[in-house]
Order: C-alpha cells, then structure tokens, then sequence
C-alpha cells in the first residue's frame, strides 16, 4: 500500500461564508487564485460545471465539478486525459470545505491523493504551492468583498 499523496491546508477568513462561496464559485474571482482559459463563461460555477485545458503534449486537463453543496462544500474532479492510470472521477480532486466560526468561516482545502498516479509526487509537491497561494487570496478576496 502506497502512502496517500493528499495536500491538507487550511485558513480562518474573516468573512461570512457567502463571501468565500463567491470567491469559490464566480469565474471572476476564481480567475485571480486559480488559471482559467481565456473563454470562460461568465456564469458561476456548480455542479457539473468544468474547465478544459488543452494541453502541449496533445492530452487534455480537465476539472470538473462533483459536488456543490452552497457555503458548505465543493469538490472538484481532476483528470488528465494522458494519465497512464485513469483513478475514478473524484479520486483526484480538489475539495474546499467551508465551516461558520462566528462571523468567520474556516476554509479547509485537501487536494489528491496523487498516490494514484504516475508522478503523483510532482503534482503533490506543485498542489502544497498552489494551496498555500490560493488560500491567501481566497482569503483577501472574502475580506474585501462589500
């Protein structure tokens, strides 16, 4: 049995969390924590909504999302169409909880488990940068929204 590869982090917003949703869920939020393709649509993210990115070697990135329970969770399929090993949609995903603490909300992010796939170890070590950048963003845009 091969260790999990699961990026745990998290961060206390000091913003309710319909702020955080928004920032989770509307493309022009979600554009300045995570890369979007320049087409976009404009309309907020929920279930079944996906973001596809062709990529250099031929293969496609796809992001996809599974589950959308509004201020609560939402989790998000990844899928690389020239990954060796095909995990079942959701083995790999990223997942944004969203807890009341008050007036704040904590955010928990857990992205993988990249033990799944071959050179899961690179997607770890990239994900543990990306979720401790977006958090922080994430984080500022919550504050900041009127």
């Amino acid at each position: 049995m091969t260790e999990q590869l699961i990026v745990r982090d998290e961060i206390l917003i000091e913003a309710n969390s319909q702020k955080v949703w928004e920032v989770l869920t509307k493309p022009k939020y979600v554009a300045e924590w995570d890369e979007l393709p320049e087409n976009y649509p404009n309309e907020d993210m929920t279930e079944g909504s996906k973001v596809i990115w062709e990529l250099p070697n031929g293969g496609q990135s796809i992001t996809k999302i599974i589950r959308a329970v509004v201020k609560k969770e939402l989790k998000i399929a990844l899928h690389v169409s020239n990954w060796e090993v095909k995990p079942n949609e959701g083995d790999v995903a990223y997942n944004y909880q969203l807890k009341e603490k008050g007036d704040s909300t904590l955010l928990r992010i857990e992205i993988g488990d990249f033990s799944l796939i071959k050179d899961g170890k690179m997607y770890y070590d990239a994900s543990v940068e990306f979720a401790s950048d977006s958090k922080q963003i994430i984080k500022k845009l919550s504050e900041n929204l009127g």
